[in-house]
């Protein structure tokens, strides 16, 4: 077994070949990751390949979201986008509590290190779901 199937694994997802190969995409990533750009790439590579379609690639995604390998992120462009979640992120919030930073030159999102501390959000409330995003100019388009 290699380290993506033991890392699919680990999560409780069956290390199939597609799977492996997206996890390996978005590992490889400095960025989240649409559907579509996911999808094209996939498409582009395997053109004589027809089991790369549509439903294989949403359901593969949404297996890694359920399991915690993965993590959407809306970043108020109206398309979500993916991105490899940090170890131990199936956390009381359902995912790790991280900021993201969206460009708004370049329109890549990114996920940012800085943790939240669990115990800085309010005791009364139910948190459904956290999504923090920043938006601004990253360093690549701020030199430009």
């Amino acid at each position: 077994m290699n380290k993506t199937e033991k890392i699919l694994s680990n999560y409780g997802i069956r290390p199939t070949q597609m799977r492996s190969k997206i996890y390996r995409y978005l590992r490889r990533k400095q960025s989240a990751v649409s559907f579509s750009d996911l999808k094209k790439v996939f498409a582009e590579k395997s053109e004589t390949n027809k089991t790369a379609n549509r439903t294989t690639f949403y359901r593969n995604l949404k297996i890694f979201e359920d399991k915690g390998l993965i993590h959407q992120i809306n970043d108020g462009t109206g398309v979500a986008k993916f991105a490899i979640s940090g170890e131990n992120a199936k956390g009381e919030y359902g995912s790790d509590l991280h900021l993201h930073f969206h460009c708004t030159e370049c329109k890549k999102t990114i996920c940012l290190p800085n943790k939240i501390p669990e115990e800085s959000l309010p005791a009364d409330y139910k948190i459904n779901d956290v999504n923090l995003v920043l938006k601004g100019i990253c360093v690549k388009c701020k030199k430009k």
